[in-house]
Parts: C-alpha cells; structure tokens; sequence
C-alpha cells in the first residue's frame, strides 16, 4: 500500500503546483493575453499607434523589382494557375494582345483576373508602380 501512495503523491504534487500556477495569473495579465491582436482604421479618422507602421513600410519607394519580388513571384515566378511567367515574352505578349496592350494589362492587375486579387496583393501600389512591375516582368513597354 505504501508503495502505491508514493507512486500516486508525485502526480498529485504535479497536478497541485499547475493549479496553484494557474490561478497566479492577476487581472492584468488576463487582460494582457486578451488584447486585439490588430485593430480597424478608417481614412480621415485618427488611428492612434498605426504612423510608426505606415512610416515602418519604407514610404512610396517602390522599385518595380521590389513589388515583383514582394507581389507578383509566387504566381508570375512560377506560372501558377496559368499565370505568365516572368520573362515569357511569347506569354505576356498573347496576353496583351487579348487584353489591349500594357494598357489592357494594366487595368486587368489593377482589377484582378480570375485567381489574381485587385492590385496583386499590393493594395498600396500605385498605378505607375503596377505599370512599372509588368513592363518589368514582360518586356513590354
């Protein structure tokens, strides 16, 4: 009987010390691991702690490299969903004659076609950044 005590008092001292540990937690802490993880901000209206995150993104130094890199290679890098390759000028050039040219393209990133988002992901690009991404990435000018 004594050895069946003993086997059974470490699991219970365990068992003990997590519960005590567990109500340790204070008022703050709870409310700490309860905090919004990000918040909603609208334009024209102050949002409080977002200026160091805009002034963090790097401004509106956008090369066409970096929104290549950032935006467009996990689909045009691979081909995904028929998507054309970056450097396929046979792809990219088919695609700009169905669509208008780099101006039909244009307008297609800008509004998204079929699996592409609006803008590719960039949603804080600008026109010209877009234009200067799919010259870059087709050869067309």
């Amino acid at each position: 009987m004594n050895l069946i005590m003993k086997m059974l008092a470490a699991p219970a001292t365990v068992l003990a010390l997590w519960a005590v540990s567990a109500q340790a937690a204070t008022n703050d802490d709870i409310a700490k691991r309860l905090e919004p993880v990000g918040q909603v901000c609208v334009t024209g209206q102050e949002c409080k702690g977002m200026e160091v995150a805009a002034s963090a993104g790097g401004g509106d130094a956008k090369t066409p490299d970096s929104v290549i890199a950032k935006h467009c290679n996990a689909c045009h890098g691979t081909g995904l969903l028929n998507s054309p390759k970056i450097g396929d000028a046979a792809a990219w050039g088919e695609r700009a004659k169905k669509e208008g040219g780099l101006d039909g393209l244009l307008a297609k990133a800008i509004s998204g076609i079929n699996a592409m988002p609006p803008k590719g992901t960039c949603a804080d690009c600008s026109d010209a950044d877009l234009k200067g991404a799919i010259e870059k990435m087709s050869g067309l000018k």
